[in-house]
């Protein structure tokens, strides 16, 4: 049943991909000095994801639109990133925002709240 469940939870989970790429829209654009300054901005920011999860499809959405070079890790089953994780941020949920200032390390989950915080940042 397991075994069911996850194919069924996979294919939808692709379905929402593929639809997400077909329907994104555009970037936001910027000079190339201000888009610099935001690929320097977001060395310090890293998404834990899952590649079919609807809120981090949501989240990496955003990204997109926000045009937001951030890095982006695995936390399946087996992946090294799913460790980290649950090591740095207590519990192995997604989407979740690793955001490294001031020497300082957050790790902040939930979609809304996530891209609330990149529109206020990056907006």
């Amino acid at each position: 049943m397991k075994i069911l469940i996850n194919l069924i939870r996979n294919l939808l989970g692709a379905i929402i991909a593929t639809i997400d790429l077909v329907t994104r829209g555009s970037k936001v654009k910027r000079t190339p000095e201000k888009q610099q300054a935001v690929n320097m901005a977001v060395k310090d920011l890293t998404l834990y994801q899952f590649f079919a999860c609807p809120f981090c499809i949501k989240t990496r959405r955003a990204i997109y639109k926000l045009n937001l070079p951030i890095e982006k890790r695995s936390a399946s089953e087996g992946s090294p990133h799913r460790k980290a994780l649950l090591e740095g941020g207590g519990r192995v949920k997604v989407p979740c925002l690793r955001i490294e200032q001031d020497g300082k390390v957050e790790w902040m989950y939930e979609s809304s709240d996530i891209i609330r915080y990149l529109e206020k940042r990056f907006a």
